[in-house]
């Protein structure tokens, strides 16, 4: 299933994409695309749903962030190995950091630059959301909390996540960093997540071109690896390492400037477009 949330932001209904691409709503069944609508038994009754008897939603719509009432935004540092550089640099252990659930927003929705900040990036990402409760779960069995998986552009000043002291999350958090969707996609129509193009362009030009299964720790151990320092609950959002190609890195460096558009995406998962604008 491809599930999302349509509206005006703060007053999102719940959707499903029909087979033939069409949107249909899911408000007569459930809620939200959140809590337990997403545990295996509510992504179940959401299955035994035939699309076609759901009312059709006319016209364009604006598609919200496709997860609710998110509790943690967490991520990854570093995790792509053309990303962090030579093995001898690898991170012995995933490097982890937090996003502010406020920075959420949908994924056709404007970036907009926060005052004073001096370095904005992009970086295209695997969004894993969590489905069932996960402390202290073994890799083995770690895929069965997870509900699907969605792009994530974790939008980053590079200025004040590493020039001005502390945690990365003064520059991981600012609205609008967090561009989530277009839809949540259920775990079984994914065949191989460590098996996923994915691609991410500036103004037309490509930027990043990489596949998750070059990330240095795999999604089932993430999800493992953490549930042993924090729990996991329904909704929350893993954003899971960038590949090689953010601005910071290149020669000379680029950053993000009012006027720019972002497209990106993930094959099976969707694309996104941002257009990035000046603080109002």
């Amino acid at each position: 299933m491809k599930l999302l949330r349509y509206g005006t932001p703060g007053a999102e209904k719940p959707g499903i994409l029909d087979s033939n691409g069409a949107l249909r709503d899911l408000s007569g069944h459930v809620s939200d695309i959140a809590g337990d609508t997403l545990s295996p038994a509510g992504l179940a009754k959401l299955a035994a749903i035939d699309p076609a008897s759901l009312p059709l939603v006319p016209g364009k719509q604006r598609l919200g962030p496709c997860v609710g009432k998110v509790s943690k935004f967490v991520a990854v540092g570093l995790n792509y190995k053309d990303h962090a550089g030579e093995p001898d640099k690898w991170p012995k252990e995933p490097i982890l950091f937090d996003k502010a659930v406020s920075a959420l927003s949908g994924p056709f929705d404007d970036v907009v630059l926060p005052r004073g900040a001096p370095k904005p990036d992009w970086e295209v990402e695997l969004g894993v959301v969590i489905g069932s409760r996960a402390s202290y779960v073994d890799e083995a069995n770690a895929l069965d909390h997870v509900a699907g998986y969605c792009v994530v552009n974790d939008v980053s000043d590079r200025g004040w996540q590493n020039e001005r002291g502390g945690q990365w999350i003064k520059g991981k958090s600012a609205d609008s960093f967090g561009p989530t969707g277009p839809w949540l996609v259920t775990k079984d129509e994914i065949a191989d997540v460590q098996n996923l193009p994915m691609f991410l362009e500036v103004n037309g030009v490509r930027h990043q071109d990489g596949n998750t299964g070059n990330m240095i720790f795999g999604v089932a151990f993430l999800v493992s690896y953490l549930s042993q320092f924090l729990t996991l609950m329904p909704g929350d959002i893993i954003a899971t390492g960038t590949p090689w190609g953010v601005g910071v890195g290149l020669t000379p460096p680029q950053f993000l400037k009012a006027g720019d558009v972002m497209r990106l995406g993930i094959q099976g998962l969707g694309e996104q477009k941002q257009t990035v604008v000046a603080n109002r």
